[in-house]
């Protein structure tokens, strides 16, 4: 069993983010881009740590609109540096002030966000993280895959025999999508 379904259910923390959230299908814009932000905030820090100020990090950047987002300037950077509630590092601020920038200019080559991830799947990890790598900034091979997950692109968010697994697999997320065409057309 993966080692979040072992440590999650029940937890103070982690339980609602692991039986609502992760792994499940998104598409919506803010909360796609909200979702990127807070595993570029991650990077070296504890995922309790981010879901602790998830709050904080939703009031100090605008509920992570992305119109609102892309507007910042110095002023709100200095804002952010000094609001104690959240993870506060200057190349995580700037690197998703700038892929809100990325994510807007997206809505015209790509129509969104959305319709980005849903052109470029299937790919294998490695390639969505040169993909990433190409387009958005402070995004790794953790922080790629673990976003991916997260929205149901990449497997195993799950272990097939936890509880939320099921759930998801109703939704008929993007990866487990990808899986049944292959099946089907083997």
């Amino acid at each position: 069993m993966s080692w979040y379904c072992k440590i999650a259910p029940g937890h103070p923390v982690h339980h609602d983010y692991h039986a609502k959230e992760y792994g499940f299908p998104l598409t919506n814009e803010r909360k796609l881009f909200e979702r990127l932000a807070l595993e570029i905030m991650q990077a070296g820090l504890s995922w309790e740590i981010v879901l602790k100020k998830r709050k904080a990090l939703n009031r100090a950047f605008h509920r992570f609109s992305v119109d609102k987002v892309a507007a910042y300037n110095a002023r709100d950077i200095k804002r952010l540096l000094k609001d104690a509630g959240i993870i506060r590092n200057r190349l995580k601020i700037k690197a998703i002030i700038e892929n809100a920038k990325r994510v807007k200019a997206l809505r015209k080559s790509y129509k969104g966000f959305a319709c980005w991830l849903e052109a470029h799947h299937p790919l294998p990890k490695q390639d969505w993280v040169k993909l990433f790598k190409q387009q958005f900034l402070f995004t790794g091979g953790e922080i790629v895959g673990e976003f991916l997950m997260s929205i149901g692109y990449l497997p195993e968010a799950h272990h097939p025999r936890c509880v939320v697994y099921k759930a998801i697999a109703q939704r008929s997320p993007p990866w487990l999508k990808a899986v049944r065409r292959r099946f089907r057309y083997s």
